[in-house]
């Protein structure tokens, strides 16, 4: 099969080892949390003020996750093993589903949950669905398929993929599945791939499915994330602390765009959380506008590099952003690559009767269009002649073409962008002083400002 996780295993570091190089017998809590750069950088404490992913679930589709971690006990809800059958999600002898969820929800542990990971969004719940095992490539796509199904049946509104499928094209199970989930209101995020290469990986190309791209601690693209035609967004992926069961400390540090896919699932949790009432698509449209490019320049949009730009959490919760229409800005995925009832298309019986039935019913469509033109024609004869009545006497019809007062459709106020002051350098990913306000419409928008 074509599977692989987008996380950088030759990178990884276990923080027992890395502690004891520098005499410190083991993980202290203070030193994990420190580690987490991007905490710092996204400015979490204005972030968590405002939502913390409440009432939100987002669903790992991964390797397992281990809930008996302590930055994740009560975190994790009961979800499904489609390896070994049956069980709750909960074994991961792999380690990269429990790295996800960390990233995404994890409280931390001790005396005032100061220790350990915490997660971007930590009241998010995480539904596990192991599809895979210990190996690099051994995910299964019917399992796929089937795991983001189950996500969805069980109340997931954010589906994490941070792996990649070369056979996940729009037609293949994983494909319908994920248009399956855009339908019914999820938000699907994916990784781009980690080879360095002008490619976008699948599903992250997929229709509707926000592409995620990383960028490192100085908010460059990092140097082994993919890119080109398709990324939607970019996130922090480098030398990121997270929680790790194969490690003896709890946890481990790596790169990779599955860490920064993380981390956009986990903003959109907050999104979902503060904003209830928006659709998938318009969830997606905040994370998009409230992105930035900072000192990037760039001259077409979406970059092939940073996509719409880089995620700002903080932004994407306090911005004044119009919800915008219900599908987003995101291409869509056709209805016909997804069914309610599973993977197989229909097979030649279905089709045949299809095809009697449009046949036997086309004589009928022709005679109620015949009829309809019939009456299409009565009504225009009858309002020409009600027309030369009215300007011969002075009534309504003297070609202003605006409905009477307190009739049809009043004008729409003009869209505006509300601007928030600077942060302090390098809190919630700044924009430099002197920046102008957003395009209204930034899935077309002319060259952007640079800085943006």
């Amino acid at each position: 099969m074509g599977f692989k996780r987008f996380w950088s295993t030759t990178g990884v570091v276990a923080l027992t080892g890395a502690l004891l190089l520098t005499s410190a017998p083991i993980a202290s809590a203070d030193y994990i949390r420190d580690k987490q750069w991007v905490l710092d950088a996204a400015d979490a404490e204005a972030i968590w003020a405002q939502s913390q992913g409440q009432g939100v679930t987002v669903a790992v589709v991964d390797s397992g996750v281990k809930a008996s971690h302590p930055d994740l006990t009560g975190q994790v809800l009961a979800g499904t093993d489609l390896v070994n059958g049956g069980s709750n999600g909960y074994s991961d002898n792999n380690g990269h589903g429990t790295r996800m969820a960390s990233i995404i929800a994890g409280h931390g542990h001790g005396a005032g949950n100061n220790a350990g990971v915490k997660g971007l969004a930590p009241k998010a719940k995480i539904l596990p669905v192991r599809v895979g095992g210990t190996g690099e490539s051994d995910f299964q796509g019917a399992a796929v398929a089937k795991g983001i199904r189950f996500a969805v049946e069980h109340g997931a509104t954010v589906i994490n993929l941070s792996f990649g499928d070369s056979l996940a094209s729009a037609q293949s199970d994983t494909g319908k599945a994920i248009a399956y989930a855009q339908q019914h209101d999820v938000v699907v995020v994916a990784a781009v791939g980690n080879d360095a290469a002008e490619h976008v990986e699948l599903p992250a190309r997929l229709p509707g499915v926000v592409a995620v791209g990383a960028v490192d601690e100085s908010m460059n693209l990092w140097e082994d994330s993919n890119f080109g035609a398709g990324v939607t967004l970019t996130a922090p992926g480098s030398n990121i602390v997270a929680a790790d069961p194969t490690e003896s400390s709890g946890y481990s540090k790596a790169s990779g765009t599955s860490d920064a896919t993380a981390f956009v699932s986990a903003t959109a949790a907050l999104v979902r959380s503060k904003f209830p009432n928006l659709t998938a698509g318009q969830v997606i449209n905040r994370l998009i506008k409230s992105a930035t490019f900072l000192k990037h320049k760039v001259t077409k949009v979406p970059d092939e590099k940073y996509g719409y730009g880089i995620i700002r959490p903080n932004k994407a919760l306090r911005m004044d952003i119009p919800a915008g229409p219900k599908e987003g800005p995101l291409a869509q995925a056709t209805p016909s690559t997804s069914t309610e009832s599973g993977t197989a298309s229909a097979g030649n019986g279905s089709a045949n009767q299809a095809k009697e039935k449009n046949n036997s019913s086309s004589g009928n469509v022709l005679l109620i269009a015949g009829i309809a033109a019939a009456v299409v024609v009565i009504a225009i004869v009858f309002a020409v002649i009600r027309s030369r009545r009215n300007r011969g006497s002075g009534g309504p019809g003297n070609g202003g073409g605006m409905p009477p007062h307190g009739t049809g459709y009043p004008p729409q106020p003009p869209t505006s962008y509300q601007q928030y002051p600077n942060t302090p350098p390098y809190q919630g990913y700044p924009t430099p002083p002197g920046q102008a306000p957003q395009h209204p419409n930034p899935y077309a928008q002319q060259p952007p400002h640079q800085g943006q």
